[in-house]
């Protein structure tokens, strides 16, 4: 679990720069036959004493970083998310950000949209990155098999990781094969930032962190693509809270983790007293409420590794809606 114990995460206090860590530290949800992320060598932060100190100039100056995320940290997730990695790549010592949102067009037609067009400082080559960030809880039954991707749906039930997935690869992914995208790239970026030879193929890439969240005592396995090392969590209904909790160990303190801030989890100190929590969780339960992530600290266990837990509570009723698995690719 990549928690607040994390080293790289101890020495960050502002909020933007905590979570903008925990986005370079944290493991992908699924493998796919695409090229994944920028990996640490490329953004120039491959060494740990290279990402610190990127770090602690953050911490003493993240204006410019409260500038790009802006009124996001009330917003929706994903938005958050896209700017925090259009900080990054702008921000990090091998990349350059070159656009971020551009749309294709055919015509009066919108193709759809890029959502990051970056470049490494010694290679000219532009990439393309598509985002994604993601907090699925699985199924014990449902649709497919145990392995299905289509069992890990939102905790809102309007998607699932299977539609997610079919999405990036069926059109997100393959924009650039098109060559109204490569019109746009000449026309939106300097030719110094591209350099002369953009054709005839630029890389896609895929960055897609999060957390998957097991049922609580109750087997499923890592849905299929699982990346190695993801994280993890769990889910339980309210009415199963009191036997849970009579299972935690004694001094057990939570935090209620509002969006956008679902990346990082909080410093030690920001933990509160379970029954706070708890009280709160009763609360928010009396009508149909929504579900609600929370973390837990096991005082005593703080370095063992294992002392930090990510849990989704949901309503006893939870999951309204099933999202329907995507329609087969045909051929």
């Amino acid at each position: 679990m990549l928690a607040s114990g994390d080293p790289n995460l101890d020495h960050c206090h502002h909020p933007l720069v905590r979570d903008l860590a925990w986005l370079v530290l944290a493991p992908d949800l699924i493998c796919t036959g695409w090229p994944g992320r920028p990996s640490r060598e490329a953004l120039g932060l491959v060494d740990d004493r290279q990402l610190t100190d990127f770090l602690h100039r953050l911490e003493a100056a993240p204006q410019g970083l409260e500038r790009r995320v802006g009124s996001t940290v009330d917003g929706r997730m994903g938005l958050y998310h896209e700017r925090l990695w259009q900080f990054l790549l702008d921000a990090a010592p091998g990349t350059r950000l070159l656009a971020h949102n551009l749309r294709i067009h055919q015509g009066k037609r919108t193709l759809g949209e890029l959502d990051l067009l970056y470049r490494r400082r010694n290679d000219p080559m532009p990439f393309h990155l598509e985002v994604a960030i993601k907090f699925y809880l699985g199924l014990p039954a449902g649709p497919g098999d145990s392995w299905d991707q289509a069992r890990w749906i939102g905790p809102g039930g309007a998607d699932s990781l299977a539609s997610k997935r079919e999405h990036l690869h069926r059109h997100q992914l393959r924009l650039t094969e098109r060559a109204e995208t490569r019109l746009a790239i000449r026309l939106h970026t300097r030719p110094r930032d591209i350099g002369p030879t953009p054709e005839p193929f630029i890389q896609p890439q895929l960055a897609m962190p999060g957390v998957l969240f097991y049922p609580w005592r109750q087997a499923l396995p890592p849905p299929r693509e699982a990346a190695h090392g993801h994280l993890r969590g769990e889910w339980l209904r309210w009415g199963e809270w009191r036997n849970f909790r009579d299972g935690l160990l004694r001094g057990t303190r939570a935090a209620w983790l509002a969006k956008p801030h679902w990346l990082a989890l909080p410093r030690d100190e920001a933990f509160a007293p379970l029954p706070d929590i708890e009280a709160r969780l009763a609360q928010h339960f009396l009508g149909h409420g929504s579900p609600i992530q929370i973390a837990l600290l096991a005082r005593g266990a703080r370095h063992t590794g294992d002392g930090f837990r990510r849990l989704f509570v949901v309503a006893d009723d939870w999951p309204r809606q099933i999202p329907l698995p995507p329609a087969k690719a045909l051929g």
